[in-house]
């Protein structure tokens, strides 16, 4: 169901200071539920993020048999081994998440069994066929609404097949659910992605003793390949904290005058990292201090203060790297000076939102400039200048949407509302009090 809508308004802020502590990862937080669930032993979790999302897993790996439990500050799961995941007795209810219908439509596809996946008024309009597609080849067969839509039935494979199968768009959850599907499955599966998507299921796969190859393809992409029906051992998890969800508070302590503020701990994976980059490259003064490795993802503590932005051209080939950080970077290029230009968004189109037109909706209702083609986005910055606001900003149930227009208001002549903020929660559970203790002005209405 809906959660009641939360109208918000954000309203110019004097100045963002202090330590952000940021949640935990939230594509790493899922991956450690699906791959402990499918482990043999105990796998202990640490930092995992307790946000909506992520706990629509947890309920579903507990509905197909894994026991799932939380001590404190470590979450626990106890696994059936790869191959032994039960027949839910109840449609699994997947709420706003994507990540956790579509790396679970791999996990159940290699299973002798029939599940039912549905979700929200959203998730019910985000199109499966791009999953389903790879995984009926694998020998799952799927009953879905028009256009491949939740909700859906998946009757497992009682005989899956390996496949290889070269990815027509770059997708991290594309390739995740393929390999998920391929962990049940004899022989090897391999994906072949057209540009590096972000690794975080190849590395766990590897740490919990999966065999994986990744070699590179001429032209830039990778070839995945697993070998299928390994014995996965429960291994303990650390999770960084989520790039994606510092991306709102690195650009607001840039565009906000005044600015100073520390993001200890944050996951800095090249594959996710484009955001940190692309700030720098604008001119940002955000700093990387004491990179290290924890749980085999590299992390590093960083600093960023109020800034003087210009505008640059991001290359399209860094949006794998980034795409959940665009609605943020509109932020951050409508305060930047002259244009900044961005290519290759294609993938925006399918997240909880049609977000490539939800920014440039939001941006209009704005004040800020903008010109939006298929799959590219041009903003005009004000230089520093606050942009007008004003402006009534539709978040379509879209956690990020909702964040980073809440970013602007802090930097407008006039507060910016945004229509629905229940959604945020999905990924980052605290957001608007953690903004609000660090000087930020966000407010129900």
């Amino acid at each position: 169901m809906h959660p009641q809508p939360v109208p918000l308004v954000a309203s110019a802020s004097k100045g963002l200071a202090g330590t952000a502590a940021i949640p935990g990862d939230k594509s790493i937080s899922h991956r450690a539920l699906m791959f402990g669930a499918v482990a043999v032993g105990r796998t202990r979790i640490a930092g995992l993020l307790e946000g909506e999302d992520v706990l629509r897993t947890a309920e579903a790996c507990r509905a197909m048999g894994a026991r799932i439990d939380r001590q404190g500050d470590t979450w626990t799961v106890d696994g059936v081994g790869v191959g032994g995941l039960a027949e839910p007795g109840q449609v699994l209810d997947l709420g706003n998440s994507g990540t956790s219908t579509r790396l679970l439509l791999g996990l159940v596809a290699a299973h002798d069994m029939t599940a039912f996946f549905t979700g929200d008024a959203s998730l019910t309009k985000r199109p499966m066929a791009r999953v389903t597609e790879p995984l009926s080849q694998m020998g799952a067969r799927f009953v879905t609404r028009s256009g491949g839509r939740l909700p859906l039935a998946v009757i497992g494979a009682r005989s899956p097949m390996p496949i290889t199968y070269r990815l027509p768009v770059a997708s991290a959850q594309v390739k995740s659910a393929i390999l998920l599907a391929g962990l049940n499955t004899p022989g090897e599966t391999t994906v072949i992605e057209p540009e590096p998507t972000r690794d975080h299921s190849e590395t766990m796969l590897r740490h919990f003793g999966a065999t994986v190859r990744v070699v590179d393809e001429p032209g830039g992409g990778k070839r995945i390949t697993l070998v299928g029906q390994p014995e996965l051992a429960a291994r303990d998890v650390a999770v960084p904290r989520d790039p994606s969800s510092a991306a709102f508070l690195l650009v607001a302590g840039a565009i906000v005058p005044g600015s100073r503020l520390a993001l200890p701990g944050i996951g800095i994976n090249p594959l996710r990292a484009g955001i940190v980059q692309t700030l720098q490259e604008m001119g940002a003064d955000l700093t990387l201090a004491n990179r290290r490795v924890e749980g085999g993802e590299p992390v590093a503590d960083l600093t960023v203060a109020a800034s003087a932005l210009s505008g640059i051209e991001v290359p399209p080939e860094r949006a794998p790297s980034m795409i959940d950080e665009y609605p943020v970077l509109a932020v951050a290029a409508a305060l930047a000076k002259g244009r900044t230009v961005m290519r290759g968004l294609a993938e925006l189109k399918v997240k909880e939102s049609n977000r490539l037109a939800a920014i440039a909706r939001g941006l209009e209702a704005n004040g800020i400039r903008f010109e939006m083609g298929e799959d590219s986005l041009v903003v005009e910055g004000t230089g520093g200048a606050p942009p007008p606001g004003g402006g009534l900003v539709a978040a379509q149930m879209d956690h990020r949407i909702a964040m980073a227009f809440l970013m602007l208001g802090q930097a407008t002549r006039q507060p910016v509302r945004i229509d629905d903020g229940s959604f945020i929660d999905t990924s980052f559970p605290g957001f608007v009090d953690l903004v609000n203790g660090l000087g930020g002005k966000i407010a129900k209405t």
